[in-house]
């Protein structure tokens, strides 16, 4: 019971030794600007000083249209040192100027950066502020940070064309506020004065009139590790730009104090650190009892994790820090997608797209999905496979990264906004040849996962959504996270105790068996293959069973009219071989059989998709689903096969285990 009265007198000793320390300073101060103190400040050729003030873009004379411009203190600011492991602090308060010149609107602001690089890059006038261009915006290449004073809405996640915002790597930011509420009008020719702070964690920004005092409210506080992003040495400073419309960004006063996180190599530090590193490791040891509880159960799930993926051939280990630094930090502006298992984000990662999954710590299977999509699709190798490029474990932290798929997942071309007659990804319709192939990929993918891998693998969950597509519209079956490998090649199926899947694409007696088999994954496939076709989605999904209210019965009620190629997406504007959509649409009605012994493979469903086989023979009427199933061999007649076909081309489905 006495180590909690040790612990704190050993932590007050800490803060009595470390305050002692003298901490050497970056400071300065400009209560405003003349011309002998440019030797103390690095402007670009666009900067001038004017009438007490730095104008960083042109001041009054000649034209100042589409015009950026920087301004840096001379001296470099060290801003964390990889070698003591410390991020500096510092505060600066400075004051700004901006006012409208003969143009009927502002635009378009300026930034307090940090920055790797002094230089002003090229065609980075207008939205990009100076800050970056075209070409380096949302990369890690452009190694700045900044905080935006914006007069100009210039894209429209933007609140207004006067806000504040905090900008990675990026013009877009990550972090926005507009200033309407806070009595502050950045574009008026008034002083404007601002303050950001940062303590190494966290990045606050203050704005209030140049009048007024310091407001207490904060209009931004976001918290950031700027070592992540920026190089151990940086410029600090001001850019600015103009657009189409014009303004003049002055600032008028500047001070700045900063912790120096440089290296010293007096002697005093040694008596200095050695005697704070054995009082850390003594108050480390009685705290150690606090934590050990929490720290173990973290420590096992992440061996648990590892353990597992460790074990496969699983693909490259990221850290974290290269997956923030590709996606900007997560950027919003890079999102690509959202579902019940996370957010994926579009980013750069040497030089390379990449799409990187970002599971969500509220999935409810977060680890389980995450080890089976490494140790699967980290294992397979198909062309119309998605293929997974590695994956992260860090600060609980579940990261998965693909290939970059341009064209995004099948279902936004697929389904189609009435009042436009394009898909949900506002592009026009996909021509049926397109469509035919898209298919037939799909089904080459599951029949390498059914018959083509050393372990066969059941994928669980195929739909439109996890149809992703390339440059040249080439389907690639993606998300892996309820997919199952069975080791053995004679086994069928995988029990659960759980159904996994997604209602409408689940077929009927997965509610009564809870498992997995390859008929599972056609039923699923010979729903999507409808979709595709018909351009239609499955229907309502508030009946788990989805059997009486769905595509498939839809569908088969064409069928036994005779018109079953009027069912096809009346955007196709009937531009397709009839005999090919006949085949494709009683292909799928096929493979949903209710019945799981009729369902064809995915070999079968290749063949007769390449035009090598005639689609299996379907009855009129939309069977009853009777379980127990009742196998081929006891049917009626409506259940055979043409001429051309066997029963062999059927999967054989196994028998129920109790689970």
């Amino acid at each position: 019971m006495a180590t909690l009265p040790i612990v704190e007198l050993l932590l007050l000793a800490i803060i009595i030794v470390v305050s002692s320390i003298k901490v050497q300073c970056f400071d300065f101060k400009f209560s405003d600007f003349q011309e002998e103190n440019r030797k103390d400040l690095s402007l670009s050729k666009n900067s001038s000083i004017f009438r007490d003030a730095i104008q960083i873009t042109p001041n009054l004379n000649g034209d100042i249209k589409n015009t950026p411009g920087r301004a840096f203190y001379g001296k470099k600011f060290k801003l964390w040192s990889k070698k003591k492991g410390k991020i500096a602090s510092f505060n600066t308060t400075f004051v700004i100027n901006i006012s409208q010149k003969d143009s009927p609107e502002v635009g378009e602001g300026l930034a307090f950066v940090l920055s790797a690089d002094s230089n002003v890059p090229q065609e980075s006038f207008g939205q990009w502020l100076g800050i970056v261009n075209a070409t380096t915006n949302g990369t890690s290449r452009a190694r700045i940070v900044g905080v935006e004073f914006d007069t100009r809405k210039s894209y429209e996640e933007e609140p207004d064309g006067n806000h504040v915002g905090l900008d990675i790597n990026s013009c877009y930011s990550i972090e926005q506020q507009s200033l309407s509420g806070y009595g502050v009008n950045l574009s008026m020719g008034v002083d404007v004065r601002a303050v950001v702070q940062y303590d190494g964690k966290n990045m606050t920004v203050f704005v209030s009139n140049g009048s007024e005092t310091q407001s207490s409210n904060p209009v931004l506080s976001v918290p950031v590790d700027l070592s992540s992003f920026l190089p151990e040495t940086v410029h600090v400073g001001f850019s600015a730009s103009t657009g189409n419309f014009t303004e003049l960004n002055c600032l008028r006063a500047w001070e700045f104090h900063g912790d120096d996180v440089g290296d010293d190599s007096n002697l005093l530090w040694v008596w200095i650190v050695i005697p704070i590193l054995v009082l850390g490791l003594i108050l480390g040891l009685g705290i150690y009892w606090r934590r050990r509880s929490k720290k173990d159960d973290l420590e096992r799930g992440s061996a648990n994790i590892e353990a597992h993926i460790k074990s496969s051939t699983a693909p490259r280990r990221f850290k974290l820090r290269e997956l923030k630094r590709a996606t900007g930090n997560f950027n919003h502006k890079n999102k690509l997608g959202k579902g019940g298992f996370g957010t994926v984000y579009k980013g750069v990662w040497k030089e390379k797209e990449i799409a990187v999954k970002r599971v969500s710590k509220k999935s409810h299977q977060g680890n389980q999905e995450f080890i089976a999509e490494v140790t699967t699709i980290g294992n397979l190798n198909h062309k119309n496979l998605v293929k997974l490029i590695g994956w992260c474990y860090e600060n609980r932290e579940l990261l998965l990264v693909y290939e970059y798929m341009p064209n995004g997942s099948l279902d936004k071309f697929i389904f189609y906004d009435e009042k436009t007659g394009k898909g949900e990804s506002n592009q026009p319709n996909l021509s049926w040849e397109t469509r035919l192939i898209i298919i037939q990929g799909v089904a080459e993918a599951l029949d390498y996962l059914h018959n083509g891998c050393e372990k066969r693998v059941l994928h669980r969950d195929v739909k439109c959504s996890n149809i992703m597509l390339d440059s040249e519209f080439n389907a690639k079956l993606g998300d892996f996270g309820l997919a199952r490998t069975i080791q053995q090649r004679e086994k069928t199926h995988h029990s659960t105790i759980e159904i996994a899947g997604t209602p409408g694409y689940m077929a009927p007696e997965t509610f009564l068996i809870s498992r997995a088999t390859v008929e599972t994954d056609v039923y699923s496939y010979g729903v999507l293959l409808l979709e595709v076709v018909c351009g239609r989605k499955l229907g309502n999904q508030s009946e788990l069973s989805n059997y009486n209210n769905s595509i498939v019965n839809w569908l088969w009620e064409y069928y036994s009219k005779g018109r079953i190629t009027d069912a096809a997406d009346s955007n196709l504007d009937r531009d397709f071989a009839e005999k090919e959509v006949e085949s494709a649409l009683i292909l799928g009605l096929a493979c949903c059989h209710p019945n799981p012994h009729f369902r064809p493979s995915m070999k079968t469903v290749s063949a007769i998709l390449a035009g090598e086989m005639d689609p299996p023979q379907v009855p009129l009427e939309r069977p009853s689903f009777v379980w127990p199933a009742v196998p081929p061999v006891f049917t009626q007649s409506d259940y055979s096969l043409t001429g051309s076909q066997s029963q062999s081309q059927f999967s054989t489905f196994s028998e129920v285990d109790g689970r």
